[in-house]
């Protein structure tokens, strides 16, 4: 309404219209109306108390209806009700109003008197939390600063357990879990348990800028862990982080903090705990009594509030439960192996020298090449003193040494020749441990594969004939024709070059003895 006591006074201290209109915000056609008026009804400053603005408009405008009083005044509760649906907005509600307004004959209010009478009454009704967040469109996370030690039931010693906190903004229901660490794996597990315990997934995840959910939030864009962004995939839901040093953008979450610190941190400060089940438990405990505790405000408790407003607006869970995994980058090495922290498992030996990705669920073990799968094996719980290494992932030559045992041998030797098969095993035989035979038998076997089986037989059959405890220096003798150096001749305990110490005649004689 227009000042119009103010107008006066002024006009009385002689201002002129234009000072006036400045002062009292009006048009200068209404301070000249008002002026006018003023002077007709014999009007002038200054005025008694009881002439209140309300009686100068009654005076100046005396044909003129208020049509305030016969505007319809909008359901508050209506309205509050309805902006707590999705895509409803205060413009969309005010648009009905005014189409119900006119079906009825009624003058509705224009749009700012709509909204500032609603917010109004909001501020009044202590409602003003669905003003600010809608039912299943967000959930924020945190971990809790405030630690809880598990004790070692033999020495003593102690670890921190960490806290995780999850809020549904709406409701403030909200979840909390311990974890031995903060790492991506209890990370991903606490989003997965909070999502099960909720019984539904929120539009929208407002996280902390933690490195194990957020690679990088700067000022022109967001950069997600891989491991996090497949998790929101998933769920079919989007990750929103806080903005770095705003953490007003998930107030909740900071508060929840302090009241878990509070409520069930501090209240379990009395207990030892001796296991991470032990805690989690307590935990559980606790966080069902806060949930179920009234508000102290309004009537209800945050699990009510979550059922009767929020529940029904929350994405369904998905068929299958999610198996957390986490990503990472590694250089392959000569050992042709990638790493869980506990065991170490092969990839191609060929990536050797290239960057992977390595993708780590509690039961699997993967690595990718360029987006293609090259390596896959189930997940050993238990550390293990040699690598896992599967025999299409090694070079020929590796997989031949891994072939290496007694077995193998004879099998090998069995498949030359009955003759061939009698050296190997007494190469296996002659010494205190089968290994101490491994090398001669792989020479044996390698002129099989040089010479053919046929002649590695032949040869096996005439050295048996000269001796019954052959040695590889005496079979590669016979294996030369004649023209060409003998390798070594072993004369006693003693090893000589052939030709040098040995006579001519022998070298004939065991030439001949190996030509065909």
């Amino acid at each position: 309404m227009v000042d119009y006591r103010e107008i006066l006074r002024l006009k009385s201290l002689n201002y002129s219209q234009r000072q006036i209109a400045a002062s009292v915000h009006c048009s200068r056609h209404t301070i000249s109306f008002v002026l006018t008026a003023a002077e007709a009804a014999g009007i002038c400053w200054p005025l008694d108390e009881s002439v209140t603005n309300r009686l100068l408009h009654e005076t100046f405008y005396p044909g003129q209806i208020n049509n305030t009083t016969l505007r319809r005044e909008p359901d508050y509760a209506y309205i509050h009700n309805e902006l707590a649906k999705k895509g409803i907005t205060l413009t969309l509600l005010w648009s009905e109003y005014c189409d119900n307004c006119r079906a009825s004959g009624d003058i509705p209010y224009m749009y700012t008197q709509y909204t500032d009478k609603y917010r109004a009454w909001a501020r009044k009704t202590k409602a003003t939390m669905r003003i600010q967040h809608k039912p299943g469109d967000a959930a924020e996370f945190d971990w809790a600063g405030a630690t809880m030690p598990i004790y070692d039931r033999v020495t003593g010693d102690s670890e921190p357990a960490y806290f995780f906190v999850s809020v549904l903004p709406c409701s403030c229901y909200f979840y909390v879990e311990p974890f031995m660490n903060t790492r991506a794996e209890s990370w991903m597990e606490a989003h997965v348990n909070a999502f099960n315990y909720y019984g539904g997934v929120p539009r929208l995840l407002i996280p902390d800028n933690l490195k194990t959910g957020v690679t990088e939030n700067s000022r022109y864009e967001t950069i997600l862990n891989k491991s996090y962004q497949e998790l929101a995939e998933y769920y079919g839901t989007a990750i929103v982080p806080a903005r770095v040093h705003h953490p007003q953008d998930k107030s909740h979450a900071e508060g929840s903090v302090k009241f878990a610190s509070t409520w069930i941190i501090a209240a379990l400060r009395n207990r030892k705990f001796f296991s991470i089940s032990e805690l989690k438990e307590a935990t559980a405990e606790k966080l069902e009594v806060l949930n179920t505790q009234p508000f102290k405000k309004r009537a209800g408790n945050r699990r009510l509030a979550y059922l009767q407003e929020e529940k029904m607006f929350m994405n369904a869970l998905p068929a299958t439960p999610y198996e957390p995994a986490v990503w990472s980058t590694a250089l392959i090495l000569n050992d042709y192996t990638i790493t869980d922290r506990l065991n170490r498992y092969s990839v191609p030996y060929d990536l050797i020298g290239d960057d992977i990705d390595i993708r780590l669920t509690p039961k699997t073990v993967e690595a990718f090449y360029n987006g293609e799968r090259v390596a896959s094996h189930v997940r050993l719980k238990e550390a293990q003193k040699d690598p896992i290494i599967l025999p299409e992932h090694m070079p020929e030559a590796h997989r031949k040494y891994l072939s290496y045992n007694s077995d193998e041998f004879l099998r090998r030797a069995r498949e030359i020749g009955e003759d061939t098969e009698h050296v190997v095993r007494h190469f296996l035989e002659k010494g205190r441990e089968p290994e101490q035979g491994y090398k001669p038998c792989v020479s044996l076997l390698k002129l099989a594969d040089k010479y053919g089986n046929a002649r590695v037989e032949k040869t096996c059959s005439r050295i048996l004939k000269y001796s019954v405890s052959p040695t590889i220096v005496f079979c590669q003798a016979f294996f030369p024709k004649f023209g060409f150096k003998i390798p070594f001749f072993r004369t006693g305990n003693s090893r000589k070059k052939a030709g040098r110490y040995v006579s001519a005649a022998t070298v004939c004689f065991i030439s001949a003895c190996s030509m065909r």
